[in-house]
């Protein structure tokens, strides 16, 4: 008799960021209590004892990052790969060296392609003054391949009611990328350079909830990709006939169906798919390339050109509180239906 092999290839611990495999380059969790926000859109409250500008360290539930007044990202630059945000809950201000701006909110997935160069802030707005401003988020990137390093940037945006979304027996799968799912709608066409925009590669992005003790079945998918199901949040998650009882990024076989049933709370969970690029991958900082002769290049080229220049009176723009979720692209403004 022939044993069915496992479907378990290895687990890690999660940490901050999370280690990810080819094509995937990390990912991190942002999950911040924020409290209400002052007439500045920052938090209404004290920032003494933080390291303003490096605040990375969880105080009362928070962390403003590189923000000073409002919490975020103000402008930094990027090279040769891709960023794709996915909010779940609070919101981002975006702009860009391209002059495209943008707010977007829960449900709402960003993708930037960095390509040869693009500088970019990522704000956080506390949009309400009388209640906490909860912010939850998943930022991951993804490498691009040589052929693409310096292609153009690109900017798009995936609303919350434009991303396919199953439900069923006590599960819920919100496809960003890709297919989970055998009746999974079709999810929007990724940017045209992305290696997920390549049906070879059968990138996947994903997020499922488990309600306390449904299954799902993570159908099987073609041999030698990296598959990765993210358990971040519930007490424990089975795996076939394999418990997990503590957070942790499980690498799984891509070509045999596992089915995953949450133990005794809610579980969520993210799955990262794709086949690997198996090119070098050297990083510095906001610029990854295949080789350090063209990080060098990178740092050269952003010190001359900027990557544009940045078209903004600050380094981290803001909009209005009342602006509502909108994306604003070559003078063309688009809103989200609803």
């Amino acid at each position: 008799m022939t044993s069915t092999p496992s479907p378990i290839l290895g687990a890690r611990p999660l940490g901050f960021p999370w280690q990810t495999d080819d094509p995937f380059l990390f990912c991190v969790h942002h999950d911040d209590a924020y409290p209400a926000g002052n007439e500045r859109l920052g938090p209404a409250a004290s920032l003494a004892g933080r390291q303003l500008g490096m605040d990375f360290e969880v105080r009362d539930g928070w962390r403003m990052y590189h923000g000073l007044d409002v919490p975020g990202f103000p402008q930094h630059p990027h090279r040769g790969f891709e960023t794709v945000t996915i909010l779940r809950r609070g919101y981002v201000d975006h702009s860009d060296s391209l002059g495209a701006t943008a707010r977007f909110g829960p449900g709402d997935t960003q993708w930037l392609t960095a390509g040869r160069g693009i500088v970019h802030c990522e704000m956080f707005p506390l949009l309400s003054e009388s209640a906490p401003n909860p912010l939850e988020l998943f930022q991951i990137w993804l490498n691009l391949p040589r052929a693409s390093k310096f292609a153009e940037p690109h900017f798009s945006m995936l609303w919350a009611d434009r991303v396919p979304r199953v439900r069923g027996a006590g599960y819920e799968i919100v496809s960003i990328a890709g297919g989970l799912h055998g009746d999974s709608p079709s999810t929007p066409a990724p940017p045209p350079d992305s290696w997920a925009s390549r049906r070879e590669a059968h990138v996947a992005i994903a997020t499922l909830a488990l309600d306390a003790g449904a299954a799902f079945t993570l159908p099987a998918g073609a041999p030698g990709l990296n598959r990765t199901v993210y358990f971040f949040r519930g007490a424990a998650l089975s795996f076939d006939e394999a418990l997990c009882d503590r957070s942790a990024a499980i690498r799984l076989r891509s070509d045999v169906p596992v089915t995953l049933t949450a133990g005794p709370t809610r579980v969520e969970v993210l799955v990262l798919q794709g086949r690997p690029i198996d090119e070098p991958v050297v990083q510095h900082g906001p610029f990854v390339m295949n080789s350090r002769d063209e990080i060098l290049r990178a740092f050269d080229d952003y010190r001359r050109t900027q990557f544009g220049g940045w078209p903004w009176p600050v380094d981290g723009p803001v909009h209005p509180r009342d602006a509502g979720r909108f994306a604003a692209v070559g003078g063309r403004v688009e809103r989200p239906e609803g």
